[in-house]
């Protein structure tokens, strides 16, 4: 069954309607009727609606039946990524949904090659939030994760407070001989907790930024004895925190 993000709520009778991208899609992509079904999703929430209407401006839904359960991580993971080349930003922002992050920070690393072009980032962004909410619809999402315009270094550090609990992924401490897994970091994450997790661009981070982490009350983590590639990192640590709390 198809499912489709409200930009705005059920009214009191449990009408909604859906225009845009969205719209045409039922109407002309999905050649759906009236009376077909499809999820409706608002505010977090999956109803099982009924299209009562199919004009030119859009479609009107009617809620039957919900919410339905949700499939969020129990665990709010923030995933903040030095500026990598190319389109891999598209794919952490893609996969990343499919694995349940709820958000994505872009920062400036000192070893970050690609440089952000402040005139086209909004159109950047935008596309990002919507590779997001394709995403997020295929995989029945209740949320879409949000999509933040890059940052700096320094900002991400002051946005850091805001979490509960902040982990950086950190190549030199998998070298030792003790390194911190995600495994045993994990231990220490609860239910409902907010996590930020930082991952370094193709260079990975530099000692500098590390410090200035572990100042800032980062716990760096290993990813393991192999070095993964900026775009497979990020999936990597989503993938252990869905197995350890999912």
């Amino acid at each position: 069954m198809q499912r489709y993000f409200l930009e705005t709520p059920f009214d009191e009778v449990g009408n909604a309607f859906i225009a845009g991208e969205d719209g045409k899609h039922i109407a002309k992509v999905m050649r759906m009727e009236a009376g077909d079904l499809v999820i409706a999703v608002n505010d977090g929430e999956a109803f099982i609606s009924e299209i009562a209407d199919i004009g030119p401006e859009g479609v009107t839904v009617r809620k039957m039946d919900g919410p339905l359960p949700s499939n969020e991580m129990p665990v709010r993971v923030t995933i903040a990524c030095g500026l990598p080349k190319g389109d891999k930003l598209d794919l952490i922002v893609q996969k990343g949904t499919e694995l349940g992050m709820s958000s994505i920070v872009p920062f400036e690393a000192k070893r970050s090659i690609v440089k952000w072009d402040a005139k086209k980032g909004g159109k950047k962004v935008e596309r990002l939030k919507k590779i997001a909410k394709e995403a997020a619809e295929q995989c029945h999402r209740s949320i879409i994760p949000d999509v933040s315009a890059p940052m700096s270094f320094k900002q991400l550090l002051q946005a850091s407070r805001n979490y509960d609990i902040r982990f950086f992924a950190d190549e030199e401490d998998a070298k030792g001989t003790d390194p911190n897994r995600i495994a045993d970091r994990l231990k220490n994450v609860y239910h409902k907790q907010t996590v930020l997790v930082v991952f370094g661009p193709e260079g990975g981070l530099t000692r500098e930024e590390a410090e200035e982490m572990r100042a800032a009350d980062f716990l760096s983590v290993s990813l393991g004895p192999r070095i993964v590639r900026t775009e497979t990192a990020p999936l990597y640590f989503l993938s252990a925190m869905s197995y350890e709390f999912e």
